[in-house]
Order: C-alpha cells, then structure tokens, then sequence
C-alpha cells in the first residue's frame, strides 16, 4: 500500500543543512491505522508530506498502491494524488467566501471527478453537518470546520486518508468525533496515516511509528 525505500529529506539554508529524514524503511499495509509520533522537528510530517507526493524526497523512494510517486510526471501525480489520497490538516485549509457545500464539491474540481450535490448530501449527514452547508467557515465552530475538511478528503472516495495533527486546535469531544470517523473509514478497507501529539487517538491506531531526529526508531 505504501512503502518508503530509504526515504530521504534534506533542507538546505544558506547557514546550515538540515535532515529532516534519514534513511527511512516503512511499510504501511491496506486498512492499517498508523499513527506518526515524534516531537517537534522530528520529521513526522515531511515523511507525510513525502508519502502524499507533496515534497520530494531528497533520495529514497515511495511507493504508493505500486506507483513509485517520484517517477510520475508533477501532472500525473497532481491526478493520483486527487483520486486517490484524502488530506486533512490540523488548519483545516477551507476558502473563506465559500460556504461548506462548494469547499466540499471543489475536490472533485481538479482531478474532474463527477461529484453530485447528493453525494455531498449523504456524507455531510454521515458527519453531522448537513445544516451547515450553507454556512461559510467564519459561521463554523472549529469541530465544524474540521468534519467538512473530513468530507472534503472523502468525497472523492479515497484509498488513504493522510492526516497531519487533523485534531490539534479540538477539544476532546471533537477529537474522538473526528477520530471516530477514521476509525470508521479504516474499518470499511481505507487506509489511514496520522500525525499526532497526543495519546487520545492511540486506542484508535492498529500501530505506532516513532520518529526522533528524521530516524525511525520504532516501526
């Protein structure tokens, strides 16, 4: 499902070269739910960034559904990456003079997916949001903004859902509601991978991966 082959990120500043990851081997298999730890600095979400095709690997490779993302040309992994990986983001990333249907509906807008108003229907109920649809982010509470950043990267039905810290700015209700939802799309065969601080989603994960430094030290 996903594999990193001696995945490596270095960040080069006119002052000093950072690792951000060194040499990392990983295997996540389908509807797994791998959590990422590590503190601040670590490299937890450049190798997120990486496995979403979204920041290339300095050297290494990675595999995703046996494509190797950095042999794709940036139009063919801008495609594979709409049709196939869901992004959800601690900032939530929704347009401000949209309301909730139309941020919903844009995924589908880049990759040319055919996305219904009664497909954004059924899982703004399914996530508790079907009275928002006409609201903008500014008339949203911030468990709100995060379940339709959820609809968002499910709408286009994807295989993965790459999350980094999707519950940071949540109080604790609105972290197991979003964790729930997870845990429910991991369970109907999606695969989820998540970068977190905290222990509340450990309970949800079928495994947990450490980072220290950019090196995995626990897998």
């Amino acid at each position: 499902m996903i594999e990193s082959q001696n995945t490596t990120k270095i960040f080069n500043s006119t002052k000093e070269k950072v690792i951000a990851l060194n040499d990392i081997n990983l295997n996540v298999k389908k509807s797994e739910f791998i959590l990422i730890k590590g503190e601040s600095g670590s490299g937890k979400s450049t190798l997120l960034f990486i496995m979403g095709g979204m920041l290339n690997p300095t050297s290494g490779k990675m595999i995703v559904n046996n494509k190797d993302l950095f042999t794709l040309s940036e139009g063919e992994r801008a495609k594979y990456r709409a049709n196939e990986i869901g992004f959800v983001f601690q900032s939530y990333h929704l347009l401000p003079y949209l309301n909730v249907l139309e941020n919903i509906i844009l995924s589908g807008k880049l990759p040319k997916i055919n996305i219904t108003k009664e497909e954004v229907y059924k899982i703004a109920r399914e996530l508790g949001i079907a009275d928002r649809l006409n609201h903008k982010p500014a008339q949203l509470s911030a468990g709100e903004k995060q379940r339709v950043a959820l609809a968002r990267a499910l709408i286009t039905k994807p295989s993965i859902i790459l999350a980094d810290e999707p519950t940071g700015n949540l109080d604790e209700k609105n972290t197991i509601e979003v964790l729930n939802y997870l845990k429910l799309f991991q369970k109907k065969g999606g695969t989820v991978v998540m970068v977190t601080h905290g222990n509340l989603a450990d309970k949800y994960a079928t495994r947990t991966i450490q980072l220290e430094k950019g090196k995995l030290i626990k897998k």
